[in-house]
């Protein structure tokens, strides 16, 4: 059994919440996660790509930095990344057997066994400590209060991207209560930059900030002046607390990568301004201008062009709206969906039908996904016309040969979904 199989074994424990086994399991590995430098990052939507964002500005000034993100998109090697490059199959190997002896130990003594995703988190730690990275960009993966990665108890600062609704079994059903759970991640004096502009939902972040002694860096209220916009990128100018940041070119499309983009430079200038980092602003233009995320509109120039994108929740699928709206007025689409069943998929569907009303339904390869046939069903009843795919090789082809000769292609509505097209379009 490898390193990832083994990994998977602890899937049957679920996605539970809560920081009493990670902190013991660290206790036994020796708190590698003490002797690092993270910047924390929550939020519904936008949290990968300003990890990006942050990672490649300080690569790009000659930092030592690591990455955790989640989900992957083609490898699960992606997860932990340092220095440029993923975690090695060694590398892991080596790390998840240190990890996994403690955790038969911690059983042993009667503890509840670690879930998967904290065991990641356990051997990225391990990771980053052996690499003596300057920096961790540290990604939540559920929440933020009972996240993982929230063991961590004096970040350089911690930020929240944005909150909407998503995982609300276990966050809650309002904002507030998904606000509250982001807000987790505030620690005592820790500089807090917030790019949450529904006022129920800044409030709390705004009241828990106060009341663990942090200055609140508010992204929503630094304004912007976009300059250029396609399906390239875009360029934007703005002002940061007295620092001109004009002409910044990102190589993500969309307004709201703008705004992911700008959420990553305020934490830099505050880690900037407090003498953490040093940057040189060239550098720091081209560690934006480099960072891409995979499927997060993701384009394929060609005729016809391919959209990526993992549209997974309703605000998700709002912003894709409108992204496609600004990069391909008037262009004949074809959409390929594919979602899982515990998403607001009926709400996903009908944004979808806003953009097109051509729709292939697809699986993403995942056991929570939906069927492709009910996927259809719901699709029609939204006003689309919807033909079935078996798996994504049979999607590609079907779209590819669609009557309509769609000019765009756009898969979008599960990151699992994207995973696979993307594998198969980059390895034909």
């Amino acid at each position: 059994m490898d390193a990832i199989e083994r990994i998977h074994t602890f899937d049957r424990f679920g996605s539970i919440l809560g920081l009493e086994r990670m902190n013991l399991l660290l206790e036994r590995l020796g708190n590698p996660e003490r002797d690092l430098k993270v910047i924390h990052v929550a939020g519904t939507n936008g949290k990968g790509s300003v990890c990006r964002y942050l990672y490649e500005a300080l690569q790009e000034n000659g930092y030592k930095v690591g990455l955790y993100t989640s989900p992957f998109i083609e490898s699960f090697y992606e997860r932990i990344q340092a220095d440029g490059s993923f975690i090695s199959k060694e590398e892991l190997e080596q790390y998840t057997g240190i990890v996994v002896r403690n955790t038969s130990i911690l059983v042993r003594e009667g503890h509840d066994s670690p879930t998967e995703f904290e065991v990641v988190t356990a051997i990225a730690f391990l990771y980053f400590a052996a690499k003596k990275v300057d920096f961790v960009i540290l990604e939540v993966g559920l929440g933020g209060t009972g996240d993982s990665t929230n063991v961590i108890e004096k970040p350089l600062a911690s930020v929240i991207t944005s909150i909407s609704y998503d995982h609300m079994q276990q966050l809650g059903n309002t904002l507030e209560a998904i606000a509250g759970e982001k807000a987790g991640i505030i620690k005592q004096g820790v500089p807090v930059v917030s790019n949450v502009s529904q006022r129920e939902a800044a409030a709390v972040i705004a009241r828990t900030a106060y009341e663990k002694g942090c200055v609140l860096y508010d992204a929503s209220k630094v304004k912007y002046r976009i300059a250029e916009q396609s399906a390239e990128g875009s360029c934007f100018d703005m002002q940061l607390y007295g620092t001109d940041y004009s002409g910044v070119e990102i190589s993500m499309p969309g307004r709201h990568q703008i705004e992911n983009a700008k959420t990553a430079l305020i934490a830099l200038e505050v880690l900037r301004k407090q003498g953490i980092i040093n940057i040189k602003r060239d550098k720091l233009y081209e560690g934006m201008r480099k960072a891409k995320q995979p499927g997060r509109f993701e384009v394929y120039p060609g005729q016809p062009c391919i959209v990526l994108d993992g549209a997974h929740n309703e605000a998700g699928a709002e912003t894709l709206k409108e992204t496609m709206g600004a990069c391909f007025p008037g262009r004949r689409i074809l959409i390929v969906a594919g979602m899982l069943a515990d998403k607001e998929t009926d709400k996903i569907a009908g944004t979808l039908a806003e953009i097109s009303k051509n729709f292939i339904a697809a699986e993403p390869d995942n056991p929570r996904k939906l069927p492709a046939e009910d996927l259809a069903e719901l699709l029609s009843r939204c006003g689309g016309e919807c033909a079935v795919a078996k798996d994504g090789q049979s999607a590609i082809q079907m779209a590819m040969e669609h009557e309509i000769e769609p000019e765009v292609i756009l898969f979008a509505g599960s990151l699992y979904l994207i995973g696979e097209i993307r594998g198969r379009l980059n390895h034909v």
